[in-house]
């Protein structure tokens, strides 16, 4: 016996398995068995234990009947969509299809039972009721089959409305005017995603995105910004330790801006925008919050940019190589207080190096250099002149024109 035989050949073969009298038999068992059906049901699966009643107890006994009446040859009502709609209905009444499932399985073995002693009682034979039960089970996996169809179409409906949704709320959060409370709440609800207390936007390139919103902890949000992805992510207590790792697991490069209270998302957003402006290094993540006066330098270039002609003219009539050297020894002198251990240990020259370059650095800078003003000012141009060169070395090794470094 094929199980994929269409519903009208089960039905119809019953009269090549029993006589007359045993077809006959079985449809008039159909009324009572309906409504024992019907009870097994409610009696055996739990996510059907409540009173039928309602759109859901009509499709559950509409379903009962019309599978016992398409069975036994009577097609000419029902609509062939029930039991699509009972599956359809799964979802949407947040089940999963296990009920359903067992509920047919419950009808089939209750059918089976009833229909073969209805066959019994006229004489039917051992076979014919073999072929019975086989027809009766390929034709629950049928009709099964059309509920899994429904519940995928209706997966995929839901599906599709949800991204609706949580692209209009990844919009909305990120909006200018940040957007009122109960705006932002009837959003979230739309979209199935709980308001968090703080989150944080991460920017990561497009090849990282899904892999990167795959790995993150939470329920994160994510859209375009500008030539990258932004991802935003809820209760970001992880995010830097979990960020980090899966940049560094892609080889990509990514970029975090501070934990906000959601009506901030926009703030984190343009925090993660200028650390993307700043010299990563070697770091896969730039953090904002770690690289808050590197960015507030790089937002205003043009001031820095005079700030470090005015205090850096001293080294003007130095060759390039040797201002270079000049501007990291006198660098190290302000980070490390003036230990000569400490810079040529941070430079990774000898010590009597050291001592000739703070000489030198004496002659052209002379009594300034101990204006505490003056060391703030140098300080930050020398922060913004190295992050230049460094910047510069990388893209000469990217091309593959790496110069050797002097001594």
């Amino acid at each position: 016996m094929s199980s994929n035989l269409p519903r009208s050949s089960y039905a119809a073969s019953i009269d090549s398995w029993l006589d007359p009298a045993a077809v006959a038999a079985i449809r008039a068992e159909l009324p009572g068995l309906a409504d024992e059906i019907v009870h097994a049901i409610q009696r055996e699966v739990p996510g059907y234990s409540r009173p039928l009643s309602g759109e859901f107890g009509e499709g559950i006994r509409t379903g009962v009947e019309l599978a016992l009446r398409r069975f036994t040859g009577d097609v000419s009502d029902g609509s062939p969509d029930t039991y699509r709609r009972l599956g359809y209905g799964e979802l949407r009444a947040g089940r999963s299809l296990d009920a359903l499932q067992s509920a047919y399985r419950v009808g089939a073995r209750v059918a089976w039972r009833r229909m073969s002693q209805a066959a019994a009682g006229t004489g039917a034979t051992a076979d014919a009721q073999r072929e019975l039960a086989a027809a009766m089970f390929a034709y629950i996996d049928q009709i099964a089959g059309e509920s899994i169809e429904g519940y995928a179409e209706a997966q995929l409906e839901r599906a599709s409305g949800r991204e609706r949704h949580r692209a209009a709320l990844f919009t909305l959060l990120l909006s200018t005017p940040a957007p009122e409370a109960p705006r932002l709440a009837a959003a979230a609800a739309a979209a199935r995603w709980p308001v968090p207390p703080g989150l944080a936007c991460l920017l990561v390139e497009n090849r990282a995105a899904a892999a990167t919103v795959h790995q993150l902890s939470g329920d994160a949000l994510h859209g375009p910004a500008g030539d990258l992805t932004c991802v935003i992510v809820p209760n970001p207590s992880r995010v830097e330790h979990e960020a980090r790792a899966i940049a560094e697991r892609l080889d990509a490069v990514a970029f975090l801006g501070p934990s906000v209270v959601p009506a901030d998302a926009r703030m984190s957003l343009r925090w993660a925008d200028l650390a993307r402006e700043l010299p990563p290094g070697e770091a896969r993540l730039v953090v904002a919050e770690r690289r808050l006066a590197d960015i507030a330098l790089h937002a205003a270039p043009d001031i820095v940019t005079a700030l470090t002609e005015r205090v850096l003219r001293p080294l003007a009539g130095e060759s390039e190589r040797s201002r270079a050297r000049l501007e990291d020894t006198l660098l190290a002198w302000l980070r490390r207080h003036g230990s000569q251990r400490a810079i040529a240990a941070e430079l990774s020259v000898h010590p009597q190096t050291v001592r000739y370059r703070l000489r030198r650095l004496r002659d052209l800078f002379g009594a300034g250099l101990d204006d505490p003003d003056l060391r703030f000012d140098l300080e930050i141009a020398l922060r913004r002149r190295a992050a230049a060169r460094r910047s510069s070395q990388r893209l000469r090794q990217r091309s593959g024109r790496l110069e050797p470094a002097g001594a």
